[in-house]
């Protein structure tokens, strides 16, 4: 695959940071005893990516000192010097205008304040393979509410751009920006030709005395979310976070310390505890057509946080006959699963993916969509869901968890190769069955690894 070039933006001030050392730019702060940029270079380096150009300001020449012209860390660096501030995207207009940025080509954009290990070649093989003029990286995370979300569509085409200061629809996908970024040089030479950015004046006074300053995400992205606007979000798992506060630098050096952060990288094999939705996550309603009806079971949120911090991924796999029966549309369905991810996250847990089954093989129902109603692989007890998620996150199924409230869902598990766990406490399918009953009731041929009776207490035993 062809390395694209690499801008990484380190000129910030820092201010939230400074109180751990004021001494040096926030990107030569250690994490685990090494400055958090040389933890990205060797990230990009490893794979490949070893044409670097960092933007540099506030002590740029301390990080021009450290990392030279980049050949001891195995790569070429070259700096642009913002001798006055530029915003976080004067400078592409700049290195744009002076050749060292391509016309109609490629570069990854990224931050100098993220701790991060993920996939960059596929990353980038899903910008080209939705033809993207920009591709965002986006994951779930335990604080939505206050982040900037991108809404997209399903063809993963970015609709919305919601900041931090933006009002929040009712419910709301958990899909943040990372901040690491595709972009081709095309969206920059547009707004030059469109006459919406002016090169020249970009570091200058305008006429009431302030500099000019370009702004990445208001003036360059956020305007190109529309219907041509291709840009287009890739959602990925993958360890990313900022070390902006000492209480996020705090965390990281844990992460980094624990292994999290590598494990977390789609090259190697990950794990996964699947979840079944109704009965395990919401209260069992039978086919759950009506929103309102949505109710969270209790502590499920204290449960998938556990998840979320255990290097396990949180997946959801569902069946939604409801779809095939015409008693609910794919986009209620969506809205549906919004407020799941909604709810969720106001209580500081998330879901990394959700994998529905939309058929139903029985015909008869007035309004069934008939090309759904077949026989298909992925409706459990069939285990063709869980293939395919993990054929998505490189999910070791053998070191993985299928729970659900209902034989269909350990069958599915069991013929995945996963452990299982039934749940028969209130609120399940099974509710009030005896443990014991369940098992001696088992007429499915495979039994569960384990019968709780909710899911906070499975997932405690599976991890804690």
């Amino acid at each position: 695959m062809n390395k694209i070039p690499v801008v990484i933006m380190a000129g910030g001030l820092g201010k939230r940071i400074q109180s751990v050392d004021s001494t040096v730019p926030k990107p030569l702060i250690k994490v685990d005893n090494k400055p958090i940029l040389q933890w990205e270079i060797e990230c990009l380096v490893n794979q490949g990516y070893t044409s670097i150009i960092l933007t540099v300001a506030h002590m740029g020449e301390k990080i021009i000192e450290f990392f030279g012209d980049g050949s001891d860390f195995g790569c070429s660096i070259s700096y642009f010097v913002e001798e006055k501030p530029l915003g976080n995207a004067g400078a592409l207009f700049k290195l744009l205008k002076s050749g060292r940025l391509e016309p109609s080509s490629d570069f990854m954009l990224l931050n100098a304040d993220s701790l991060f290990d993920i996939d960059f070649d596929r990353f980038y093989q899903f910008h080209l393979d939705h033809g993207a003029l920009v591709s965002l990286f986006v994951h779930p995370n335990n604080h939505p509410y206050d982040s900037g979300l991108i809404l997209k569509d399903e063809t993963e085409r970015v609709v919305s751009w919601l900041t931090k200061e933006d009002a929040r629809p009712e419910w709301y996908s958990n899909s943040v920006n990372a901040g690491l970024h595709i972009i081709n040089t095309r969206v920059l030479s547009s707004l030059l030709e469109k006459g919406k950015i002016n090169a020249d004046m970009i570091g200058t006074e305008d006429e009431f005395g302030r500099i000019v300053k370009v702004d990445l995400d208001r003036q360059i992205l956020k305007p190109n979310c529309s219907a041509d606007g291709k840009i287009y979000a890739y959602r990925s798992p993958e360890y990313v976070k900022d070390m902006g506060t000492p209480e996020r630098l705090k965390q990281v050096s844990e992460d980094l310390v624990s292994g999290l952060v590598c494990s977390k990288n789609l090259k190697k094999p990950q794990k996964a505890v699947f979840l079944d939705r109704d009965g395990v996550i919401n209260e069992y309603r039978g086919f759950l057509r009506d929103i309102d009806d949505f109710v969270l079971l209790e502590d499920v949120a204290e449960a998938i946080r556990i998840i979320n911090t255990s290097g396990y991924l949180a997946i959801v796999i569902t069946n939604q006959p409801v779809i095939a029966r015409g008693e609910v549309t794919l986009e209620e369905l969506s809205r549906i699963h919004r407020k799941m991810e909604t709810l969720l996250g106001s209580d500081g847990a998330y879901i990394d993916d959700i994998y529905i089954c939309p058929h139903h093989p029985d015909s008869g129902y007035e309004g069934e969509i008939k090309a759904l109603k077949i026989d298909c692989d992925c409706r459990k007890p069939k285990p063709g869901l869980l293939y395919q998620a993990a054929a998505d996150y490189n999910i070791c199924l053998e070191d993985s968890w299928m729970i659900g409230d209902s034989w269909r869902d350990v069958e599915a598990g069991h013929s995945a190769g996963c452990k299982t766990a039934l749940l028969v406490g209130e609120g399940t399918e099974g509710a009030g069955m005896d443990p014991g009953d369940v098992i001696r009731g088992n007429d499915t041929g495979c039994n569960p690894d384990m019968v709780e009776f909710n899911l906070l207490k499975a997932v405690q035993k599976i991890i804690l």
